[in-house]
């Protein structure tokens, strides 16, 4: 039988069904045998999922999740390093973008190593945890091969031609200086050939790329060797055998010519041609007087 709800409201007398008022979830049945408490648990748990939700909402949610995992003993509290070599504490720190308090269990170590691997010096690197507050970060740098001159420009460049960074000072003093376009792609070709002359090798300053088909040297001393296209280890031999010779490598020249296989050209020095002229005209007058 269903009754209206004006007869269920209605007040007992003869002739009215009473209604029992129960709670609802009880009078269905559902539910009995939780205990009393039941009610003001859910309602916390509700509560707290309202808060949680203002917070996301308003962007406190990650602050808040700091502070909590921070206080229960997850702060990043040290950063072990190692690997480095060219890259500074600086600039990985930055990187890190690790701040007090900061949540180890919430540092995002994919986008920590992204932020990493952009600084132009490192290579390769690890971004890991290690419960409860330590971050370990281990770097492989890249090896410093030459350098590279272009214009005004000059760059530290690996073993790919790869620029590493415009930051040179006196510690790549001894690395060959690769001048020219191009020449930053095809530095290891010379320096392979170098290499097998050692004696020569510490000489050399720099090796020019002449219209991308073969190389100048320049000597420390200001002498320049062109050298040929093909078969560069046998003339860089036959030079190391002239200089052992006879010196020609610290004779007064600014030039010595390699490249045909059967010669070699010299250029003497404008100072060089100066005294051999002074000194031919010297001995024609001494010819001219002697003859009067």
């Amino acid at each position: 039988m269903v009754l209206p709800i004006e007869a269920a409201l209605a007040p007992r007398g003869r002739g009215v069904p009473r209604l029992h008022r129960r709670p609802l979830w009880r009078a269905a049945g559902i539910l009995q045998d939780l205990p009393e408490w039941t009610g003001t648990a859910g309602a916390l748990v509700f509560l707290s999922a309202t808060i949680f939700y203002a917070l996301a909402v308003g962007g406190y949610a990650r602050t808040v999740s700091e502070s909590l995992t921070s206080a229960a003993g997850f702060e990043i509290e040290a950063v072990k390093l190692s690997g480095q070599r060219e890259t500074t504490e600086f600039e990985i720190l930055e990187a890190l973008e690790i701040e007090q308090g900061t949540s180890l269990a919430l540092f995002d170590a994919s986008a920590a190593r992204e932020r990493l691997a952009r600084i132009p010096w490192i290579e390769t690197v690890s971004v890991q945890k290690l419960y409860p507050g330590t971050l370990q970060v281990r770097i492989d740098e890249r090896e410093a091969f030459a350098l590279w001159q272009r214009g005004n420009s000059l760059s530290v460049i690996d073993a790919k031609g790869q620029v590493i960074s415009d930051d040179v000072d006196g510690r790549y003093a001894n690395l060959l200086m690769l001048v020219g376009h191009g020449a930053q792609y095809r530095g290891a070709e010379i320096l392979a050939a170098l290499e097998k002359v050692p004696e020569l090798r510490a000489r050399v300053r720099a090796a020019r790329l002449v219209s991308d088909r073969r190389w100048d040297l320049l000597l420390e001393n200001g002498l320049t060797v062109r050298l040929p296209e093909t078969d560069v280890g046998r003339a860089l031999s036959d030079l190391v055998r002239m200089d052992a010779d006879n010196g020609l490598l610290t004779r007064d020249i600014t030039v010595v010519d390699i490249r045909l296989p059967d010669r070699v050209v010299v250029r003497m020095s404008d100072e060089a041609i100066e005294r051999r002229n002074a000194e031919t005209k010297s001995r024609g007058a001494k010819r001219s007087g002697g003859n009067a």
